[in-house]
């Protein structure tokens, strides 16, 4: 056979196997002397490998048809148009990313493909300028944005001709948008939801405005059957959670009706102005919108606290400088590199699952709403026949707040803490892209074995009975209606050696809960993390051993028989499911994340 003849056949044969890839029969690949612009259309323009069929170059041939069949297979181009922004630049680095995606796609289930990526993601920065740049302004963004998503999506490193120019503004990037370049992988298999994500990566580097990156007008008609026609040709496996989720996700912002104005029963009361933190909203704000069935503000009990002079309600960042939480973020980081992958499968599972829950879906044939252009094709047919419209139905699931309770006493040192952390930081992101308010708190106490309570016990003569002889410590880590990326770093102090000390579960329960109370949304769930009953010498040596439990079960009791507020429970080696109705109890912290995903999937399940 001759060369010409073996060039001929490896073009048909890369073509075929593109074609295989896309799933689509109108591939092709056109040999030239010089790549132009990669792709066109359907077409894959690559450069000859030459009669010899030159190793590198048929390498480099074979990444570059993949990647126009992976293009073609996953990625919608409609869609990518709409949310493209305008700006050349923001333009440039939204294309990076949705061709980071699409590649990854294919990286993951095939290593042939994996590989034929490798070399083109090789000569893709040969001649780049990211290979000349010697200051910060000289990097490509797109390039250099690309590559850092094709890391975190795939873990392959970027190429070392682009190592040196990457390096110059990897940490303004990681400053700006690291929250959203962790998240990518979470929305990889659903290009709507990615295409969100990348434009809020987008502001965060402030490439675009928020008025410019505002959300495309959904087409009047026939995007739900389309989209329910483009995915059913797509595997099980990839691409097919944004098909079934159909048409438009409806993302947190969108304000629904306002009840406040309905008349509430005179024996509701506001929670104590002590049991609100400074960055809640005014107090018409601060209303829920439905009424509490727990007429009362607190369970009926004995318990009581000597003191609640010396009781710290504090945000994370408060307690240690800006150096110090930064280099605690980084250890969870390192933490976080062996559970990322286990829990962020997990936590994608989640959010599949809420994103379905959140598809809009609509009643048709309607006299009124909006004009359903899929159903214009009878009136044409037939000019007699009425114009259809539609109307959305509504959704409750989107008005939802969860609260993670996450117990900081000392025995969850080491290892539970930080399997804690991860889980918290990954539901975190995961229930934001999803619509959902997620607030994390912490809870322990100021000192061991009694503080300065138990010194004002002391000076005052041991009176009997005291009560909680202890200074509670109660963290924000993160507040409902604060950004993931503003309270990232706030998480790594669950790393501050230090930090855990004793627990006080009872009040930690109910701080979370008239917090919760505080809250406009309709729906609140309230999970709760521990590893053990709680546990404070001081108290109980002044009280008695089973003081502070016997008040954690009338705290439980009462917010599971009377509280509009959905409570469930995780211990770790720890029997909880003698105090909670909702719980389940793992031996080993390794099993945490995936035992907090499944509580929370059942919980968002529609009843």
């Amino acid at each position: 056979m001759s060369q010409i003849d073996s060039l001929d056949r490896f073009r048909r044969v890369l073509a075929g196997a593109a074609r295989a890839i896309a799933r689509d029969g109108e591939v092709e690949v056109a040999f030239g002397q010089e790549a132009s612009g990669g792709a066109i259309g359907k077409v894959a323009r690559v450069v000859s490998p030459g009669p010899a069929l030159e190793p590198r170059l048929v390498a480099e041939a074979r990444g570059a048809a993949d990647a126009l069949a992976l293009r073609v297979r996953h990625s919608d181009a409609k869609l990518h148009a709409r949310r493209s922004p305008a700006e050349a630049e923001a333009r440039a680095v939204f294309d990076a990313l949705e061709g980071a995606r699409v590649e990854a796609l294919g990286a993951r289930q095939m290593a042939g493909v994996r590989g034929n990526l490798a070399e083109l993601a090789e000569a893709r920065v040969r001649g780049d300028a990211i290979t000349r740049a010697r200051t910060a302004e000289e990097v490509p963004l797109a390039t250099a944005i690309g590559l850092l998503a094709r890391e975190r999506l795939t873990g392959a490193p970027p190429p070392v001709a682009a190592r040196t120019g990457l390096a110059l503004v990897t940490p303004w990037i990681e400053d700006k948008a690291a929250a959203e370049l962790d998240a990518l992988a979470l929305t990889i298999d659903d290009q709507r939801a990615f295409a969100t994500l990348a434009r809020r990566l987008l502001q965060d580097l402030d490439l675009a405005d928020a008025e410019d990156l505002a959300e495309e007008t959904p087409d009047e008609g026939g995007d739900e059957e389309q989209g329910e026609e483009e995915g059913a040709d797509e595997p099980d496996d990839v691409g097919d959670q944004g098909a079934e989720a159909g048409g438009e996700i409806e993302m947190r912002g969108e304000q629904g009706e306002d009840d406040s104005g309905e008349e509430r029963p005179s024996s509701e009361q506001e929670i104590d102005g002590d049991e609100s933190s400074a960055g809640e909203e005014g107090d018409e704000q601060a209303q829920p919108k439905n009424g509490r069935r727990n007429w009362a503000e607190a369970p009926f009990t004995d318990y009581r606290a000597y003191t609640t002079r010396h009781d710290e309600e504090i945000a994370a960042a408060e307690l240690c400088d800006e150096e110090e939480l930064a280099r605690l973020r980084a250890t969870l980081d390192l933490q976080m590199a062996a559970l990322q992958g286990v829990v962020t499968r997990l936590a994608n599972r989640l959010q599949r699952r809420l994103m379905a829950q959140q598809a809009r879906s609509w009643d048709f044939d309607q006299e009124e709403g909006m004009l359903d252009a899929a159903r214009l094709a009878r009136v044409i047919v037939s000019p007699a026949h009425s114009l259809s419209y539609k109307i959305e139905r509504e959704t409750e699931f989107r008005d939802t707040v969860v609260s993670l309770l996450i117990d900081n006493s000392g025995s969850m040192r080491g290892r539970p803490i930080s399997i804690a952390a991860t889980s918290a930081d990954i539901l975190a992101r995961t229930l934001e892209r999803c619509g959902v308010a997620t607030e994390i708190l912490g809870f322990t106490t100021r000192a061991w074995k009694g503080g300065q309570s138990r010194e004002a016990w002391l000076a005052e003569g041991r009176p009997p009975t005291p009560g909680r002889l202890n200074d509670l410590r109660h963290i924000i880590y993160k507040r409902a209606d604060e950004p993931y990326r503003h309270a990232r770093k706030s998480l790594g102090l669950m790393m501050r050696e230090g930090l855990l000390k004793e627990n006080i579960d009872g009040e930690a329960l109910l701080w979370a809960h008239n917090r919760l109370m505080t809250r406009r949304e309709e729906r609140r769930i309230l999970m709760v993390i521990s590893d053990g009953a709680p546990v404070d010498d001081s108290t109980a040596s002044a009280n008695g051993g089973s003081y502070l439990d016997a008040h954690l079960r009338q705290v439980i009791g009462w917010i599971e028989q009377r509280s509009s507020v959905e409570l469930a429970a995780i211990g770790i080696g720890h029997d909880v499911t003698r105090y909670y109705q909702r719980a389940v109890t793992i031996m080993d912290a390794e099993q945490l994340g995936g035992a907090l995903v499944d509580q929370l999937a059942g919980l968002f399940d529609i009843k």
